[in-house]
């Protein structure tokens, strides 16, 4: 018996020796653009929320984020976790500036959600009636730029662009009646909807146009296709649900985007209805409709081959 104690001693060395030798493996955290803000990341918040990367054996627990562009690639390329999911322009962007990137599924697959709005008591009624009008965009060179011109072209008209900053100070700048009209879409759209009325959407004027894309290294993406092709299905499956139990996601995303449920319904409603998130395979005619628009903006020149940015492998 007096033995026991020293049995116990050796016993607790013994474990302690394996978490020295074998440390718990930290939680990994995916990229998303504009997570939390746009709709873009539903997938994600709810593959984290079911467990959809448990069951492919991979420990998410969260998202890192930006507010777009050139920023949320350089995010991806630092990160412990070199995959997310960023603009198409900004892939493109990086890829022509030599950054050795894979397009490995592709995620928001139309821009149909954007809609140019009015205030209440507008007179414009139409696209036509902006011709000669000042117009709210986000910014120079954006996406909200490149449709209102690809908009204005299929009408003949000219507009005043405006480059407001952001969705919100746009709104802003339409209530004080600095411009006739101002881009909005969900989130944002279905908290403010009853404040303004809908001049056009894009889903009306425009073909599909994919919008984001999922991106990792060259090097990381030859080192890991299983653990790729994992988190594909892990998002895969948070699209899935999104379809099939709209109320359900709606609550998950209301909670991890710190949104209204209503507010989340609405938004989820909204999307659901044009198919907004791809499950990953490759639609070429809308990633060629988004070069066709960078094209008119000036940020890209000539077609794009795809064959070189583009393993479509991880998705088999």
């Amino acid at each position: 018996m007096r033995s026991l104690p020293r049995v116990l001693l050796h016993l607790v060395y013994a474990i302690l020796l394996c978490f020295l030798q074998y440390p718990a493996r930290a939680a990994e955290q995916v990229t998303v653009t504009h997570w939390g803000v746009l709709m873009y990341g539903a997938p994600y918040a709810v593959a984290i929320e079911k467990g959809f990367y448990k069951e492919q054996g991979l420990d998410i627990d969260g998202v890192l984020t930006s507010k777009g562009g050139g920023t949320t690639v350089r995010n991806v390329i630092a990160s412990d976790l070199p995959y997310g999911e960023v603009a198409l322009s900004a892939a493109i962007a990086a890829a022509n500036q030599g950054i050795k990137l894979k397009i490995v599924h592709t995620g928001v697959r139309t821009a149909g959600e954007t809609l140019w709005v009015v205030n209440q008591d507008s007179t414009v009624k139409s696209v036509k009636d902006l011709a000669g009008q000042k117009v709210a965009i986000t910014s120079p060179k954006s996406v909200t730029e490149m449709l209102l011109i690809l908009v204005s072209d299929k009408y003949g008209i000219k507009t005043e662009k405006i480059a407001a900053g952001g969705i919100g100070a746009g709104l802003t700048m339409l209530e004080q009646k600095a411009v006739v009209a101002a881009p909005v879409m969900d989130p944002v759209w279905a908290k403010v909807q009853s404040k303004f009325k809908p001049l056009f959407f894009v889903k009306d004027e425009l073909p599909e146009v994919v919008q984001t894309v999922g991106v990792t290294t060259t090097e990381y993406a030859a080192a890991n296709p299983e653990k790729l092709r994992k988190l594909i299905a892990a998002r895969r499956k948070g699209v899935e649900f999104i379809y099939q139990n709209p109320d359900e996601a709606a609550r998950i995303v209301a909670k991890m985007y710190n949104l209204e449920e209503a507010i989340a319904q609405t938004a989820i409603t909204n999307l659901k209805g044009i198919r907004y998130w791809g499950a990953g395979e490759f639609e070429y005619d809308g990633m060629n409709n988004m070069v066709r628009g960078l094209q008119v903006i000036g940020e890209v020149s000539g077609p794009v081959d795809w064959k070189a940015y583009v393993d479509e492998s991880f998705l088999k």
